[in-house]
């Protein structure tokens, strides 16, 4: 689901805490080493993704934040903040030239580069939340 989170939103505050769960405390983010990823570079959209107004000339940056129960990937199109919240069941991750998060036929593409190289760690931990969520008992290397 895609919510505006410009301004203060009881919709996507309550969404998210009944899908994801409410966000893990000051003392569980040491503990787990930081619920959020630094930014990385978005290739591509889905359409159902886009923004009216999204401008094509600009770079746009999304960041992850991990949940106990999914994640939310925040991202920006000039003035205005968007989340996306997927949960650890209906979330795909592929890994190809671009590093893509795919839910409920919605996609969102993030360029592999230096940024990516940054956040490798964030994700195998994501992955690794995943896994462990959904009971899968392997192990990401």
């Amino acid at each position: 689901m895609l919510f505006n989170t410009s301004y203060k939103n009881e919709d996507y505050v309550n969404e998210c805490n009944r899908t994801l769960g409410k966000a893990y405390s000051f003392l569980e983010k040491l503990k787990i080493g930081g619920v959020g990823s630094r930014r990385l570079i978005i290739e591509e959209l889905s359409p159902s993704l886009k923004p009216e107004n999204m401008q094509k000339t600009d770079v746009h940056y999304a960041s992850i934040e991990l949940r106990p129960k999914g994640i939310i990937i925040h991202f920006s199109n000039r003035l205005d903040r968007y989340s996306w919240i997927v949960p650890y069941y209906l979330l795909a991750i592929f890994s190809t030239q671009t590093y893509s998060i795919h839910s409920n036929g919605q996609f969102i593409k993030l360029r592999k580069d230096k940024n990516y190289k940054e956040n490798k760690k964030f994700i195998n931990k994501m992955t690794g939340f995943k896994s462990a969520f959904l009971n899968l008992n392997y192990k990401i290397s």
